[in-house]
């Protein structure tokens, strides 16, 4: 997906995401679990976004992966979203909508704003 965001909305999602690490610590190492798993997997980022978000991820479903990896991976979508918190996550990322999940997932893994200024296309 390709996402343009400007310096100040990066700067913003990046405090907003450091006051949800500090609020709500371990929903935060529960997601960046998940981001962990998505790269490791190389899976798409819109994939989990909309996972999390209860949006519609058919289109950016994997293909060619094994029903169990699926399943595997679903399995841990699930601990996250059971955290009683989990409506934090979606409000955070929900106040980011010109950033993109690739983009809010980045910055969670510790990518400076600066380095995600512009226009990007980030497929995993």
């Amino acid at each position: 997906m390709i996402t343009l965001c400007s310096h100040s909305e990066l700067k913003e999602a990046k405090e907003s995401l450091e006051n949800l690490e500090r609020k709500y610590p371990s929903l935060y190492e529960k997601w960046v679990h998940i981001i962990n798993l998505t790269r490791a997997l190389q899976f798409k980022y819109q994939y989990m976004g909309c996972l999390i978000m209860n949006e519609d991820c058919r289109r950016y479903s994997p293909e060619f992966v094994q029903g169990s990896v699926i399943r595997l991976y679903k399995s841990e979508i699930e601990k996250l979203l059971s955290d009683t918190d989990i409506e934090a996550l979606r409000k955070t990322i929900s106040s980011c909508p010109n950033a993109g999940y690739a983009k809010i997932s980045l910055l969670a893994l510790g990518r400076t704003p600066q380095s995600l200024v512009g226009t990007s296309a980030i497929i995993s």
